[in-house]
C-alpha cells in the first residue's frame, strides 16, 4: 500500500524548523499542498518572523511541490481562522491538520512562574483547539478529515521540570479522545503522535550519537500513517530513532467493595486487587468506566 496525498491539502503548524519542517516536506513530497505555518519565534515563544516558514515553502516549491507560508500564532484564534481561510481560498479544502506548534518554558514546579505555565498550555493546548475548531466545519462538510495532535512522553509519563508542558501534552490526548468520537460519523480521524526527536527544543541535552539516532525524519512515518486515507483513529503512536510503539490509557477490571463506613479501610487493604493489570482494557469511551462499575455492583447485589 503506497501512501500518497495527491489532491489533498494539509496545514502543519510550527513547520518552520525541526519536526514540523520534516512533516511539511514529507507531505509535500507525497503530493499534498501544504500550508507551512510558523510564528518564527524562539524556543521560549518570544519574537516572530515569517521567514522560517517561507524558507520551507521555497524548499517545497524547488522540489516541484505546492505550498504557502503563514505566520499566525496558534494562540490567536482569529489569525488561525484566517490561516484556514487562506488554505480554502487557495485550494478549496483542508484534509489534514498537523498540530505541531509548541514552546518550552522548563523549570521545576517550585520555581515556575504561573505566566510560564499558562503560556505553555495556551500554545500547546489552546493552539491545537483553535486549529481544530477552525478546520472542523470544513472537514464535517466534506465528510473527510485527518488530525494529528503532538503529545509527548512528558505528558504520558512525566518529566522533571516539565509540569506545564506535560499537563498541556496530556490534555491533547483528552482532546483527541472526544474529537475522534464526535468526528467518526464524517470520517474525521484524530490521533496523537508522541515523538522522540532531537530538534532545536532539545539539542542542548544530548550527545552527538544520540542526536543522530533521534533525527526528526525518523518520526515522520508515524505522522504519515496517521494522516493517510487508511489512518487509524484514537491511536497514540510513539516514534523515535526508527522505533514505533503505541501508548494506551487502560482501565483495570477493578474490584467491587460496596460503600459503607468500612469501605475506605477495605479499599486500602485490597488496593492491589483494584490496580491489578491482568485483564485490563482500553475503553472505547468514558462510559466504559461507569458500565464496568454498575455491572460489578449489579452482580454483587443480593438476589
Amino acid at each position: 500500500m503506497h501512501i500518497d496525498f495527491n489532491g489533498q491539502v494539509a496545514i502543519v503548524t510550527g513547520a518552520g524548523g525541526g519536526l514540523g519542517r520534516q512533516h511539511a516536506l514529507a507531505l509535500a513530497r507525497r503530493g499534498a499542498k501544504v500550508v507551512v505555518n510558523d510564528l518564527g519565534g524562539a524556543r521560549d515563544g518570544s519574537g516572530a518572523s515569517v521567514s522560517a516558514a517561507q524558507t520551507v515553502v521555497d524548499e517545497i516549491k524547488a522540489a516541484g511541490g505546492e505550498a504557502i507560508a503563514n505566520g499566525a500564532s496558534v494562540t490567536d484564534y482569529a489569525a488561525v481562522q484566517a490561516m484556514v481561510q487562506q488554505a480554502i481560498d487557495a485550494w478549496g479544502r483542508v484534509d489534514i491538520l498537523i498540530n505541531n506548534a509548541g514552546i518550552l518554558r522548563d523549570k521545576s514546579f517550585a520555581k515556575m512562574e504561573m505566566a510560564d505555565f499558562r503560556l505553555v498550555v495556551d500554545v500547546h493546548l489552546m493552539g491545537a483547539v483553535h486549529c481544530c475548531k477552525a478546520v472542523w466545519p470544513h472537514m464535517n462538510a466534506q465528510k473527510y478529515g485527518r488530525i494529528v495532535m503532538t503529545t509527548s512522553s512528558s505528558g504520558l509519563y512525566g518529566n522533571f521540570g516539565q509540569s506545564n508542558y506535560g499537563a498541556a501534552k496530556l490534555a491533547l490526548v483528552g482532546l483527541m479522545q472526544t474529537l475522534s468520537i464526535e468526528g467518526a460519523k464524517n470520517d474525521i480521524r484524530v490521533n496523537c503522535l508522541a515523538p522522540t526527536a532531537a530538534t532545536r527544543m532539545t539539542e542542548d541535552l544530548m550527545s552527538e550519537a544520540v542526536l543522530q539516532a533521534l533525527k526528526p525524519e525518523a518520526v515522520v512515518p508515524a505522522m504519515l500513517v496517521m494522516a493517510s486515507r487508511a489512518a487509524p483513529t484514537r491511536a497514540i503512536l510513539c516514534a523515535g530513532a526508527g522505533t514505533f510503539e503505541a501508548a494506551n490509557i487502560t482501565l483495570t477490571q477493578g474490584v467491587w467493595l460496596g460503600c459503607d463506613a468500612q469501605t475506605p479501610e477495605l479499599l486500602a487493604e485490597r488496593l492491589n486487587e483494584a490496580t491489578e493489570r491482568q485483564g485490563d482494557m482500553v475503553p472505547l469511551s468514558g462510559a466504559a468506566q461507569g458500565s464496568n462499575e454498575i455491572g460489578k455492583a449489579m452482580a454483587a447485589a443480593p438476589r
